[in-house]
């Protein structure tokens, strides 16, 4: 197939672009090779683009702009759309970029199938666990609930679960399916909601397939070092070698899915080609849940740092305090089964971060931010 990566350049564009070149497909990426990802240099400083430079058919372009369309779309037979700005705290101040990015340029792309002819068969939608917002849990009684943002009042107290409105006791975590409900409590997620939404209600119109993957926190090798608005383990791998301490939100024991790059494309691939994928949506994550202290502790132990690790009773307002996902749809319909559990993707993801020149740390800076804007709470 000749297929199209928008926002390919990217950490898990990059990685399926790869892997398609390797199972015999034509790929062209587009992609605007943003700093904030790539460094201010990307020719030099992008380790992510510089493994596709030459090997696929690159345009340098954003989704924004209806020009770059033409480009790109024309005898494609399939596109995989992660085109998108990703950080959930900067979305809250960045309200306007996340929404022309993630909404509008999924708009153009939609758009310009809309009015002209094309051979895209298939089209698969980067989502989000952030369009659940917090996940799934059981009262006492054995009831599915799902609880809406937390307060700040309580979390100022260090009441960060969610407990029963009813009772006022802990809920049980589950396993977030694809059933569960979609209330998004950070910008992010919303923007991710409507994108996948648009996807899944034009692209039938169109005569196109289309798939959302509502990916979990993915991580690995070739995750860029240098952005302090998403990823836990680069932030804080960058904060380990540079010699500064962690120190962790809330209590600590706040989860995630993490789930191991090798393993969401193998997901994406089989959401390209399975029959059985088409018009549906997935949760693709390790379904294992695990806490934010023992990310931290962990990647000390990988590095052998002596830095100190602080568990700080900070948090930031439209954070989620657990979400991992229930894997039983994708088995089942993609035959998706996660080949890395936490550990072992963590290993090979600190042995490639101890290769990499030690990136500045920008982490205090962001956090400065979040904090003018009344979004971080110490």
């Amino acid at each position: 197939m000749n297929i199209l990566i928008t926002g390919g350049a990217g950490f898990i564009g990059s990685n399926l672009a790869l892997r398609l070149l390797r199972d015999g497909h034509a790929v062209t990426v587009l992609d605007n090779l943003s700093p904030q990802i790539h460094g201010s240099d990307p020719d030099s400083s992008s380790p992510l683009y510089a493994s596709i430079r030459g090997r696929v058919r690159f345009v340098r372009g954003d989704v924004c702009d209806a020009a770059v369309w033409p480009l790109c779309l024309p005898d494609q037979h399939a596109v995989v759309n992660l085109a998108a700005e990703t950080g959930t705290g900067q979305s809250m101040y960045e309200i306007h970029r996340y929404a022309e990015v993630n909404v509008g340029g999924t708009a153009r792309m939609l758009d310009w199938l809309a009015n002209h002819p094309h051979s895209v068969k298939r089209m698969v939608v980067a989502s989000s666990r952030a369009i659940y917002g917090e996940g799934k849990y059981r009262d006492e009684d054995g009831n599915v609930v799902y609880p809406s943002a937390r307060r700040e009042a309580d979390m100022r107290v260090g009441r960060f679960d969610p407990l029963c409105l009813r009772t006022g006791r802990p809920l049980r975590l589950q396993a977030t399916d694809e059933d569960s409900k979609i209330h998004p409590s950070s910008v992010y997620g919303i923007t991710k909601q409507n994108q996948e939404q648009m996807t899944l209600t034009v692209c039938p119109t169109l005569g196109i397939e289309p798939v959302a993957m509502r990916y979990q926190n993915v991580y690995g090798p070739g995750q860029s070092l240098k952005n302090p608005y998403t990823g836990i383990l680069s932030i804080f791998s960058t904060r380990i070698l540079n010699g500064n301490a962690i120190q962790v939100f809330e209590d600590g024991l706040e989860s995630r899915d993490f789930v191991y790059i090798d393993d969401v494309v193998e997901a994406t691939c089989l959401a390209l080609t399975r029959a059985e994928a088409a018009g549906e949506v997935f949760g693709i994550g390790s379904g294992v849940a695990t806490d934010v202290l023992t990310v931290a502790r962990s990647l000390v132990a990988c590095y052998g740092a002596k830095v100190d690790v602080t568990v700080t009773g900070a948090f930031r307002l439209g954070d989620i305090r657990h979400n991992f996902a229930d894997l039983g749809k994708s088995r089942r319909l993609l035959g998706f089964e996660p080949r890395y559990d936490f550990q072992s993707g963590l290993r090979r993801f600190a042995d490639w971060v101890m290769r990499q020149e030690v990136a500045e740390d920008t982490y205090e800076r962001s956090i400065r931010e979040m904090q003018e804007k009344g979004l971080f709470k110490s």
